[in-house]
Formats: C-alpha cells, sequence, structure tokens
C-alpha cells in the first residue's frame, strides 16, 4: 500500500490508535479526514488541518450523513478506517450487562457494517481503494470480563473475510488491523504489557506498506494471540485471563 498518496477517512479517530495512525497517515503524504463523535477531539484536529466530521455509527442518518460529506469534499477518498469501538466490562451473572451487550454489538460489528455499506459503491465505482476493518488479539483468544467486546471482534474478523471475497476482483481490497493491548485509554494501568502506542503505529504502518500488504496487519505483540489455537496454547492463556474475572464487582476471582 502506497501511504504517500492516498485519500483516508479514519472512522473513530478522534482518540487512541485512530488518532495515532490518522496523524501517521497524513505524515506518510496522505490526505486524512477523521470521523467521530466528539467535538472538543474534532476541534483539535481540526487545528492540525484534518477534515473534520461528526458521526455516530450506530445511528444509520448519522453514517449516511458522514458518507454524503465526506465524498462531497474529498471525492477521490480511496481508503476507509473502521475504527470505532467500545470496551466493556461485563459480568454475565447479572442479566442487567445486556445493555452493555446492545452497546457493544451496535458499535463494534453493525457500526462497522454501516461504514463499509456507506462506502462500498463508492469504492466499487472508483475501481480502486480499500477498506481497513479492525478487529483486535481478543478476537481469538477471548478476556472473559469481555465477552460481548470478543464477540463482535471475533464477528469482524469473520465479516472481513467475507467482505475480502465478495469484492474479489473490484479493485477494492480489505486489510484487517489487529491490535493487541496498546497504551491508551488507561490501558497500560489495567496491563502492563500493553504495547506503547508510538511502538505499535510505527510497526503498523511498516506492515501497510509492505508489497504485497498483508490481508492481516499482525505487529509482533499480537502473534500469540492469533495463532493461540494453531500453537496449542489456547486452553491455558484463556485460563490465565480468567483471572481477571476477579476486577468484576463482587467477584472474587
Amino acid at each position: 500500500m502506497d501511504l504517500s498518496h492516498r485519500t483516508v477517512l479514519v472512522v473513530g479517530g478522534t482518540s487512541g490508535i485512530g488518532r495515532e495512525l490518522a496523524r501517521r497517515f497524513a505524515a506518510a503524504g496522505s490526505t486524512v479526514a477523521v470521523g467521530g463523535r466528539s467535538p472538543e477531539a474534532l476541534a483539535e484536529l481540526a487545528g492540525e488541518g484534518f477534515g473534520t466530521f461528526r458521526v455516530d455509527v450506530t445511528d444509520d442518518s448519522s453514517v449516511a450523513a458522514l458518507r454524503d460529506a465526506v465524498l462531497d469534499r474529498y471525492p477521490e477518498l480511496d481508503t476507509v478506517v473502521t475504527m470505532s469501538g467500545v470496551m466493556l466490562l461485563e459480568d454475565l451473572r447479572d442479566p442487567a450487562h445486556f445493555e452493555a451487550a446492545r452497546t457493544t454489538i451496535d458499535t463494534n460489528l453493525l457500526g462497522t457494517i454501516r461504514v463499509v455499506d456507506a462506502f462500498t459503491p463508492h469504492l466499487v465505482g472508483r475501481g480502486a481503494g480499500t477498506f481497513v476493518t479492525v478487529t483486535s488479539g481478543i478476537a481469538f483468544l477471548p478476556f472473559p470480563p469481555m465477552p460481548s467486546y470478543a464477540a463482535s471482534k471475533a464477528a469482524v474478523h469473520a465479516y472481513s473475510e467475507a467482505l475480502r471475497a465478495q469484492l474479489d476482483g473490484t479493485g477494492v481490497g480489505v486489510v484487517e488491523l489487529v491490535p493487541p493491548a496498546v497504551a491508551t485509554a488507561g490501558q497500560e494501568k489495567v496491563n502492563p504489557h500493553a504495547l506503547p502506542l508510538d511502538d505499535f503505529a510505527t510497526e503498523v504502518m511498516d506492515l501497510l506498506s509492505a508489497d504485497p500488504t498483508p490481508r492481516e496487519i499482525l505487529v509482533k505483540g499480537v502473534l500469540g494471540h492469533r495463532w493461540a489455537e494453531r500453537d496449542g496454547t489456547y486452553d491455558d492463556l484463556v485460563a490465565q485471563r480468567s483471572r481477571a474475572l476477579a476486577m468484576l464487582p463482587g467477584r472474587e476471582g
């Protein structure tokens, strides 16, 4: 992937990994727009020279409005990154967890589908482009305190595989970014092994620029998650990660 002459939209790019990747694409020479919900974060990014757009990926009309506004301003758009996501704890012994599950699925899975659907006709029509979907190491190695997060990211992985197959021959590629724990939004406080954001982003951009670009962007820190079943480490790792259930209210382990 040539990173220097692209026109990129990062949906969910107002914080964390998304914001850093937006900055990296811009530093490489691409034109970059960012969609998100936070007016303050969007204003800050606009001050850095990014095109900015308000969007709520859980709302059909908001995503349609984003599409229209972005394509009006950037008719040459060729890359869409679906970064929006939430990570919520859930105690499956308490039926009240369902609202967290609903929010997670609506944002992480259906939000991704809404954005992909919105821009597929444009990318297919131009005969060239790339979707970058975003899953997680947790898609392949569940983290029991966040069951719907794991399920949503596993679903985005499966959806990305199907999307790639259905778009074959159109000139539109599908690249799946699979982050491990990265030191953003307090992740480093929960997981001392979280990768520094700068190191993660550098490795991601190196992999994206490879020829050919891998179908899955797997930094070294996520390989143990991605291949746990193949390597025979899955059961032991899930058991280890289950100790984190102690962080749920009223749980001792």
